[in-house]
């Protein structure tokens, strides 16, 4: 049995299933989808794309590691953010309970 439970979001709209039931995420998938759905509140991803001083770039960065070290669910310390291309990033983490956390992102 699950420990956390939440409806899918795809494209800023829940996902249904074949007989337009909700979709569910679960465990290490729903808090990825919370995480996501933290960073994208913070606004930290669009200010950092739009940043192109080296400085405030890792300064928003470190902003976004401690944002989701403070989840409760996640391993503090284990937090990496990478960008392979601008305005694409790739955030690692530990979860307590579930093993690795892997999720993408893009700033649109």
């Amino acid at each position: 049995m699950p420990k956390y439970t939440d409806l899918l979001v795809t494209d800023d709209d829940f996902t249904l299933d074949a007989g337009r039931n909700p979709v569910l995420v679960h465990d290490v998938d729903c808090i990825a989808q919370d995480l996501v759905h933290m960073i994208r509140e913070t606004g930290l991803l669009v200010e950092l794309v739009a940043n192109k001083d080296a400085r405030r770039r890792a300064a928003n960065l470190i902003k976004l590691e401690i944002a989701i070290e403070e989840d409760e669910r996640i391993k503090p310390g284990t937090v990496y953010i990478e960008e392979p291309e601008l305005g694409v990033f790739y955030v690692l983490a530990e979860t307590l309970e579930f093993g690795e956390l892997s999720l993408q992102m893009e700033a649109k």
